[in-house]
């Protein structure tokens, strides 16, 4: 189990290190790439938050990877 402080290393990790890499892909102008760090940045978060509660880990994933998909679609679309 994870500490209150470890857990909030991980959780500064994972948005430093993902904002930065989309943040550099939008100054690039590659969209696509940005699109794909908000997905990995998603699922990272996930994994991280089913490290908490992997009872309904499969039913949030089925829910959570939809809202995503759809979420990124629509930006696509734009």
């Amino acid at each position: 189990m994870m500490t209150s402080q470890q857990l909030a290393d991980e959780l500064k990790r994972i948005a430093t290190t993902q904002v930065s890499d989309i943040t550099r892909a939008v100054k690039e102008g590659q969209k696509s790439i940005a699109l794909n760090e908000v997905r990995d940045m998603a699922r990272r978060l996930g994994l991280l938050a089913d490290a908490f509660d992997p009872k309904s880990a499969a039913e949030r994933s089925e829910a959570d990877g939809a809202g995503v998909a759809e979420a990124v679609d629509d930006a696509q679309a734009a």
